[in-house]
């Protein structure tokens, strides 16, 4: 299993999610974004922690290089309260494990919480890496729904589950 660690998002992260916006990276969720609405995401990762609703962590390797975006929020979904999860690598990183390694973490922060029973992850039907890291991680696939990513566009996507409330499977 590739080896990472995850760090709070923090304001020294911006460079990070700039890189992370390129169409290669963003392709599966809506195309990248406006410089504006990157300065916005990044104001919402580093205020995000304090609010108790989830938090935005960065994908760190051994040597300390920030590779990716891992985190975890508050969400309704078909009438009860769950985390849902996101997440995503540089291009030059992926293909390694280092989404599943960060999303095996992530799900711990979550579990460690005690807060919500299950994390779901909606990546698009179309995106057959990020499903596979869902697979890997741990999580049951329940379905296909059609799920609003970004706001006002409906995605198909594949609706994965994860049981906080029992231990990791490896």
């Amino acid at each position: 299993m590739a080896q990472v660690r995850i760090t709070p998002w923090s304001e020294g992260d911006l460079a990070l999610l700039r890189r992370l916006n390129a169409p290669e990276v963003r392709a599966h969720t809506g195309g990248s974004e406006t410089d504006e609405q990157v300065l916005s995401r990044h104001e919402r990762y580093v205020q995000f922690a304090g609010t108790g609703k989830g938090c935005m962590f960065t994908v760190v390797l051994p040597d300390g290089t920030k590779v990716g975006s891992v985190g975890y929020w508050d969400r309704e979904w078909r009438g009860e309260q769950v985390y849902e999860m996101g997440w995503a690598v540089l291009p030059e990183h992926q293909g390694r494990g280092l989404a599943t390694a960060a999303v095996r973490a992530v799900a711990a922060a979550a579990r460690d919480r005690r807060t919500r029973r299950w994390a779901h992850a909606y990546p698009s039907v179309g995106n057959p890496a990020s499903n596979a890291v869902c697979r890997k991680a741990g999580f049951t696939l329940l379905g296909e729904v059609d799920f609003e990513y970004p706001p006002g566009k409906l995605m198909h996507s594949n609706d994965w589950c994860l049981d906080l409330t029992t231990p990791e499977r490896t």
